[in-house]
Parts: C-alpha cells; structure tokens; sequence
C-alpha cells in the first residue's frame, strides 16, 4: 500500500511538473481582472513548481488570504444595495447606480465574473454623494448625535480651562472598561488552544494613566506586553470546547484627559532637522507613509509655498476635511496605499485620512506619527484612530483629523480644537501602526496597520474577523 502510494504521489508530482510554468504577472493579470479562485489556483500552482524559500511561501499564501479578505468585504449582491437605496430613491434604475459607481460614491467591484459592493457601499452612499446626503435628511430628517451634544460642552469648557490656567491638560475622566471577544463553535476543533490579544491601555503617554487590571475572565497564565511595544496588548489562551463559543474577556479601569494647545499664539522654533525625532518623522515608510507622484502633486495643491510649520498643517487639516467626507472602510489589510486609496476614492475612515494627514505632514517637513484606540464618548463607543504631530520647543500635539473642523458657533479655538488638541474621552491602545505584537504572532494579523479590535489565531492558522465578533462597555466612575 505504502509502495502504491508513493507511485501514485511520484505520478503526481511528474504531471504538476510537466504543466505549464506559472509566473508572477499571470497572477499579477488575474488579480486585477477580479479573478480570484483562477488566482488562488495559480498561487497553489507557482508554489508547487518552484522551489521558493519558507517566506516566499508564507507572503504568497498570505496573498491567497487578502484575495479571500477583500471577497468578506464585498459580499453585497446588487438586489442588497438596490433594497437600500430605495428608501430614498424609490425606484432606483441602473443608470443611477452606473453614475454613483462612475464617481466612486458607490463601491463595487468584478469578482469572479459576478459585479459585487462593498458591503456597506449603499449606506456609505449618503456619506459621501452630496445629493445623496440632502435626499437622507430630507427622508430620515437630522439625526440626533449623542457624541457631538458631549462635545458642545466638553471642549469649550477645556478650552476656557487651558486658556485660563496656562496648562495644556484639564478635565480628567475615569472609566471602566468590559472588553470581549466571542469565537464562534467549532471554528477551530475541540481541544485545539485558541491563542488571542486583546487591547489593554497604554501607560506610557501623558494623557493617559492610573491603569488598573481588575478581570481577565478567570485566565490566571496572562501576558501583558512591554510599554516599549507600539500596540498595547494582553495575552491569553483557551482550549476549544465542541460546540461552544469561546469567550475571552477583559475588565480595566484607567483615567485619561483632555489636551488642548494654543497654538495660534505661539512662536514656534526652527526644527533641529539632525535629531532622530525630526530625521524618523519625516521620513517614508512602506507600505503607507509614502511620498509617491500622487501626494506631492496634492501637496502642491494644498500647501503650495508656505514655510510655517502650523500653517502647513493647518492648511492640511482644512483640505481633509472639506474633501475627504468620512465613510466606513474596506479592512487596512486589504489596501497597497491607504492615502492614495483616500484620493483616489474622495472618502475615508478615520484611520485613513490620518493616514493621509500624516503623510502629508511628513512630506511637508512636519514631524508626524500614528495614534490610535477608541473614541469613548457616552453614547459614542467605537474603533478610533488619529495623528501627533511635533514642534520644536513643544512636542507632540494631537491632531484629530476625522473629528475636523467643528461647526459649533463657538469661536475659532474651538472650532479648530482638533488641529491641536483632543478631548478626555479616548482609550489609547497604539502609539505607531505595523508593529509586532507581544508574544509574537505566528500567523499574519486581521489587521495588519491598525491593532484595536483584537486577533485570534490557533495552530491551523490566522482565525479573521468574520469567525468572531467583539463588544464592550464602558463605567464612567468619576
């Protein structure tokens, strides 16, 4: 049997090698033709027919995952958007929807054969398209938002505090933290051991501190990662029970402020440009961060001839702002250039047009890094991401470019807090994007630029996003 075997396996492997030799630009062509099952297929097939060293394996298998990935994001049939959109456009023809497509206000894309949306392509519609947003006020009227009747308060307020004080920090809040995540039964077999990182606060960075563990969900054998690490994590391990969800869950508490500078009236040094801050900050890095014909040509537009640091960034903000509406995204992962993506595109998540803002900011000479966590606002719980940017003789200054330009009548400061401030209500998990987790991860990440919802994995390999869901609650104590 074991002699038949091998004949057979030798048989095999005579034929796969007889076929004809795949290379890289036929993948290259069925990628961008949306063929994605011919392109797995081929990738299976490059693998086997040459002798590739254990990372090219790993890179191109990785490849197959982000095919699979981008597949999750657009699972919208056009009957799912068409039901969508009829609310506001009854009777919505295809002539419409060729228009929004044409304008990138409506996302779709060929795969296999078969035009699919992006799955939150028809309400991203009336976040994006200008007739489309007036048509959702005058249907659903305006809706009421729990985060900016915080904010009308809160930021003036710090403002008024900061101004009077000379500090730049004010308005401490404490809070306390539920985290969960939930993997689905029998996503990984009975007995196999689940390995999960989940987002723990950072303790290392002047808003944010006092942090104290109070449950990890009976898990005694805990990890909690070196400040040093760029995203803040814990680390935990659980075996599959048969037909059992797998909840790994974590309880914390922390205090974080508000911060706010007057820029405005400050007179800022020249930057030293031969410190490492200066020299690290400016500089590109893959895959994101990069200053590509496409961003300097934008830079032209936006920033021109002006030589102030604040002024360039300010210009920067402005332009984001009144350009780039925000949307809700495809996953990071899934993108070679997230803010060519964001031009390309006219729209952004958060996390996109921060980074965008960043590499603009670079590009222009003004140190700039990541940051990122959740936006904690009472009625307002979710992923959120922004920038730092640094001056001489200051530091580092948040910039919050998804919140904007606010339109409180409320005066300048205020309605520019977010160019050098941000508000008391954040949990900050990361200070950079793409960094390594602690313990390493074997497999590569859900979530390969950003780290908040959490990742899952298990000696089969990575478990993504779409096997397990994540919640959580916050207690304001103070």
């Amino acid at each position: 049997m074991k002699t038949r075997f091998i004949f057979i396996l030798f048989l095999f492997l005579s034929v796969l090698m007889q076929a004809q030799q795949v290379n890289l630009l036929e993948i290259k062509d069925e990628v961008r033709t949306g063929n994605y099952q011919k392109a797995k297929k081929l990738i299976d097939l490059y693998i086997a027919q040459h002798n590739l060293s254990p990372e090219e394996v790993y890179n191109l298998n990785f490849r197959k995952d982000i095919l699979d990935r981008i597949a999750v994001d657009f699972s919208a049939n056009k009957a799912d958007v068409v039901k969508y959109i009829n609310k506001y456009y009854p009777g919505v023809d295809d002539k419409a929807l060729a228009a929004w497509e044409a304008e990138k206000s409506l996302e779709a894309m060929i795969l296999n054969g078969e035009k699919k949306y992006f799955s939150r392509a028809a309400s991203n519609l009336f976040r994006i398209n200008k007739d489309a947003i007036k048509r959702k006020l005058e249907v659903d009227g305006i809706p009421k938002d729990k985060v900016q009747e915080v904010l009308e308060t809160h930021l003036p307020s710090v403002v008024n505090e900061l101004k009077k004080n000379v500090q730049t920090q004010t308005s401490p809040v404490r809070m306390e933290v539920t985290y969960e995540v939930t993997l689905e039964p029998n996503v990984v077999p009975a007995g196999e051991v689940v390995r999960c990182w989940l987002p723990y606060p950072r303790e290392d960075n002047r808003r944010q501190g006092n942090v104290k563990l109070i449950s990890t969900g009976g898990v005694s054998n805990y990890v909690i990662s070196p400040e040093d690490y760029a995203h803040r994590s814990i680390y935990m391990e659980k075996t599959a029970e048969k037909d059992k969800p797998m909840v790994f869950s974590l309880q914390f508490s922390y205090t974080s402020a508000a911060e706010w500078f007057d820029l405005k009236n400050k007179q800022l040094k020249a930057y030293d440009t031969d410190s490492e801050v200066y020299k690290k900050y400016t500089a590109e890095r893959e895959s994101h961060v990069l200053f590509t014909d496409m961003i300097k040509e934008l830079s032209k537009q936006i920033v021109g001839n002006e030589t102030n640091p604040y002024l360039k960034i300010r210009k920067i903000f402005d332009y984001i702002n009144d350009n780039y509406p925000w949307a809700g995204a495809r996953e990071y992962s899934t993108l070679q250039n997230i803010p060519e993506y964001v031009i390309e595109n006219k729209h952004g998540d958060c996390g996109q047009v921060a980074l965008l803002f960043i590499t603009l900011a670079r590009y222009n000479g003004v140190p700039a890094k990541w940051q990122s966590g959740f936006m904690m606002h009472p009625g307002g719980l979710n992923l959120h991401d922004w920038a730092e940017v640094y001056f001489e003789g200051i530091g580092w200054i948040p910039v919050d470019q998804s919140f904007g330009r606010r339109s409180f009548d409320l005066g300048e400061d205020v309605a520019y807090f977010y160019l050098n401030g941000i508000d008391a209500y954040r949990w900050i998990v990361n200070d950079d994007y793409s960094q390594a987790l602690f313990p390493a991860k074997i497999y590569p990440r859900s979530e390969t630029v950003d780290f908040q919802r959490g990742e899952l994995e298990w000696r089969g390999g990575n478990i993504y996003f779409d096997q397990w869901r994540w919640d959580f609650d916050v207690k304001y104590t103070d």
